[in-house]
């Protein structure tokens, strides 16, 4: 009891000092999370010879807009490809759960967070994954390669597409006392 006591403490004062929202700001978390991050794991049902049906998990880059404290649409973009598997499932049943965590940052390792501590902020989306219409690609490019910019020297022939991540559900592990439950509507309402 008294190590949780202390973990609990030493995370007081980062909140404090606004490193990161607070425990009871879990949209906000859930926001600062993915604009922080850089990639996540996207889970979908597998279409793949001897997966059908299961779940299936694989990394993917992504971005909400260009670094820094107020570039996030909290717009999960993707950069993909009809040639990679996870896609193929996609175009099967594009509904998908996508998970992004604080463990790739600086922020766990320095504070001695061990990536399964809920100090060690992590969000998972559920919803479906779009390609972009063009409106929208415009952005969706800024976005991904203001972070990414290997991205622009891909293989053309691969034809890539810009998707983005459309939210249905969310949910937030940032504290101690189990998930918290963002809708779409307050997290889009919040900033990072």
């Amino acid at each position: 009891m008294v190590p949780l006591l202390l973990l609990c403490a030493a995370a007081l004062p980062l909140v404090a000092r606004g490193a990161i929202p607070a425990p009871e700001e879990a949209a906000r978390m859930a926001r600062f999370v993915l604009h922080n991050c850089d990639w996540g794991a996207l889970a979908t049902l597998s279409t793949q010879e001897g997966l059908r049906g299961r779940p299936f998990a694989n990394i993917f880059s992504l971005s909400d807009g260009a670094p820094g404290p107020h570039g996030g649409s909290g717009v999960p973009y993707l950069y993909l490809t009809d040639l990679e598997i996870s896609v193929q499932d996609l175009e099967v049943n594009s509904n998908a759960s996508l998970t992004v965590s604080l463990a790739q940052t600086p922020y766990c390792k320095k504070h001695k967070y061990d990536p399964q501590n809920p100090l060690c902020a992590h969000i998972i989306f559920c919803g479906n994954i779009v390609k972009v219409n063009d409106s929208e690609a415009g952005l969706a490019k800024k976005a991904l390669f203001s972070r990414h910019p290997e991205m622009e020297s891909w293989p053309k022939d691969h034809n890539w597409f810009f998707a983005k991540f459309n939210i249905t559900n969310i949910w937030v592990l940032d504290y101690f006392g189990g998930l918290k439950t963002v809708t779409p509507e307050e997290y889009y309402s919040v900033k990072p």
